[in-house]
């Protein structure tokens, strides 16, 4: 993974059923499965910099995501280097999965997007979700970054 700016989604693993409070967004209830969250990066450092924050286990909460991943691990992340910004894109490409379970309002706080983050109880394949946004997305893990 580069520097460069881009899209990622955070294909994160949860084991336990749990309530969890995301700042002044209200109580999260998760159950086991898997939570796939959409993201940009465009800012200094660009993907690789904020996957890499994402996949630390303790930093400073600022955003819904920083709570949830309190509770969840990062089993991989999916991502682009494209220069555009596709979060919304993507979002509603990860609704059209098949078992996709929207957590309205997640993540979307600045933008008209219904939600980030999407529940599934077994995890879609990166294929499936290339196939429907009709072009390659890369994987790796945390550890890879």
């Amino acid at each position: 993974m580069k520097t460069d700016r881009g899209t990622y989604v955070l294909v994160l693993r949860t084991e336990t059923d749990a309530a969890v409070e995301i700042g002044r967004w209200g109580v999260l209830t998760i159950q086991p499965g898997h939570y796939l969250y959409i993201g940009s990066a465009f800012g200094s450092g660009g993907v690789r910099a904020r996957v890499t924050r994402h996949c630390r286990q303790s930093k400073p909460k600022h955003w819904h995501i920083d709570y949830l991943r309190e509770l969840a691990t990062v089993e991989s992340v999916w991502y682009s280097h494209r220069q555009a910004r596709l979060e919304h894109h993507w979002a509603k490409a990860l609704a059209k999965l098949s078992q996709a379970q929207p957590v309205l309002g997640f993540g979307c706080s600045d933008c008209r997007c219904d939600t980030h983050l999407f529940y599934f109880r077994k995890a879609p394949n990166l294929a499936g979700f290339a196939k429907i946004l009709g072009y390659s997305v890369q994987s790796c893990t945390c550890e890879e970054g």
